[in-house]
């Protein structure tokens, strides 16, 4: 079932993301920008965690979670801990809601917008791995580049 794989899916990446947190030789560099890097690992971490306790664990899970998506981006300094902290839970988060869908629930239609496209649940949460997985691309690079 796409369950299954997605809950592996999901829980690598995410462990991947607690991994590159962990390797910043600075806690400061996690926030760095520079250039036309607009976007710090903090910050993209904050995003990723935010989407993720958002569309997953509110939208499907009935989580009471209430989402600052501009805070994803405006808040710096988040120490390390937390943002590790935040990385555990939303990945206990998306494993308990994944685990409870259905078949029948991945077929449902999702509708973000009012005048969007429709698509099945079971698009959209294949939508947000691959969303986790490019962010976390940008963080590994943002790592290798910036934590000098």
């Amino acid at each position: 079932m796409l369950t299954a794989t997605l809950i592996k899916l999901f829980k690598r990446d995410l462990q991947a993301l607690k991994a590159e947190i962990i390797q910043y030789n600075s806690e400061k560099n996690m926030w760095l920008v520079d250039g036309a890097i607009k976007n710090s690992a903090g910050n993209l971490c904050l995003h990723l965690v935010g989407n993720l306790n958002h569309f997953i664990g509110h939208d499907l899970g009935n989580t009471n979670y209430i989402r600052q998506r501009e805070l994803e981006f405006s808040l710096k300094d988040v120490p390390r801990e937390e943002l590790v902290k935040q990385i555990d839970e939303v990945t206990l988060v998306v494993e308990q809601t994944l685990l409870a869908l259905s078949p029948a629930d991945l077929q449902k239609e999702y509708k973000r917008r009012v005048f969007e496209d429709t698509m099945t649940t079971e698009y959209f949460l294949v939508h947000l791995s691959m969303h986790l997985a490019y962010h976390l691309g940008q963080i590994n690079y943002h790592r290798r580049l910036l934590d000098c």
